[in-house]
């Protein structure tokens, strides 16, 4: 039978497939133990969204078969360790990935990929908050269904004795969510500067209790404007993810807002091509991003119940058992999770290797 030590050795060498890098590099190993003739290894991933686990235990076992044909059974077990680049901290936000979903223009479903991009990484486990910063047209609180409520206000006490005041934002299922919306009557328009609308972006996330979250998706207002140059001086963004609809009315813009993010040195995470289907096309999207390249995070279909939902305030049943687009907006949030992952592999947060 093979040590600890051995199989150690092994392992460290096998692919990670989705990032093509050994599990040793990616510091991915977590335990490694023999037992009775079976190997028990542990992985640990950088998110619960992480993809293909099922790959992952299959290049670990056929790794150790192949250089062990003694050991008589192998055990994969995953653990997850979100890593980030945690950049809120100057500013009191405890969130290690800040995501910008955004568009050349209004009309793509940006707000519908933003919310759902949320829904779907607490889906997968991970802890999310949702900020609405289309201060003009907020609609996520819509969106969620709790377009009539109002964040209350509370008071914490900072660490050198003074207090503070917080904003506690509104929670639907477990996902934590602030926007303009809360704020507004019904028909009341937003009419600010510059100045103005930097001071509540600031006030959102500086102000508002997030809590510790893996990810905080901020749902930017469309087309190339003060918004994100706002959150490129506030902190640096983990990336930002590009909708955009398939017709090459729509595309023309998407490369504008690719552009501005380009150069207020925010990285691209992807593309996501919104309204697939016989009335816009499809494909769009993935050709533009393989032009660019950049990512193509996936696509989701024109199917009625994404308006359906969205309509009723209850755009998170879209992940449901028997949800028609569940398995691409799932595919979507694996997707934007593994790029996010992409920046960190050789970071150090994740654990070192522990023979147990």
């Amino acid at each position: 039978m093979p040590t600890d030590s051995q199989l150690q050795s092994a392992l460290q060498q096998v692919i990670e497939p989705n990032l093509g890098r050994s599990l040793g590099e990616l510091k991915m190993l977590a335990g490694v133990r023999q037992d009775g003739g079976i190997a028990h290894v542990t992985i640990d991933l950088p998110t619960p969204a992480f993809p293909g686990r099922d790959r992952i235990a299959a290049a670990v076992e056929q790794a150790i078969r192949g250089q062990f044909p003694d050991v008589s059974g192998v055990d994969v077990q995953f653990t997850a360790s979100v890593r980030g680049k945690n950049t809120g901290g100057s500013i009191g936000l405890r969130c290690k990935n800040v995501v910008a979903v955004g568009s050349g223009k209004g009309g793509v479903g940006k707000s519908t990929v933003a919310a759902s991009l949320a829904f779907g990484l607490k889906e997968l486990g991970c802890k999310v908050g949702l900020m609405d910063a289309d201060v003009y047209g907020p609609s996520i609180p819509h969106m969620t269904g709790v377009d009539r409520e109002q964040p209350m206000a509370t008071k914490i006490q900072k660490p050198d004795g003074s207090t503070a005041d917080r904003i506690i934002p509104i929670e639907v299922d477990g996902l934590k969510v602030m926007s303009m919306g809360f704020f507004l009557k019904p028909d009341q328009a937003v009419i600010w500067r510059g100045p103005l609308l930097h001071r509540a972006i600031t006030q959102f996330l500086a102000d508002t209790e997030w809590g510790e979250l893996d990810y905080l998706i901020i749902d930017l207002p469309p087309g190339t404007g003060d918004v994100s140059l706002t959150l490129s001086q506030l902190l640096g963004l983990a990336g930002a993810i590009v909708v955009c609809t398939p017709q090459k009315v729509a595309l023309l813009d998407a490369v504008k807002a690719v552009s501005m993010y380009n150069q207020v040195k925010i990285p691209l995470l992807g593309i996501v091509e919104n309204m697939t289907g016989e009335i816009f096309g499809r494909g769009g999207a993935k050709a533009k991003a393989e032009e660019l390249g950049i990512p193509f995070l996936g696509e989701i279909p024109i199917d009625a119940s994404v308006r359906i939902q969205a309509d009723a305030g209850q755009i998170g049943s879209l992940f449901a058992a028997d949800s028609p687009v569940r398995p691409q907006l799932l595919h979507i949030c694996e997707q934007a999770a593994l790029e996010i992952a992409r920046q960190f592999v050789e970071a150090p947060a994740l654990p070192s290797l522990e023979i147990l």
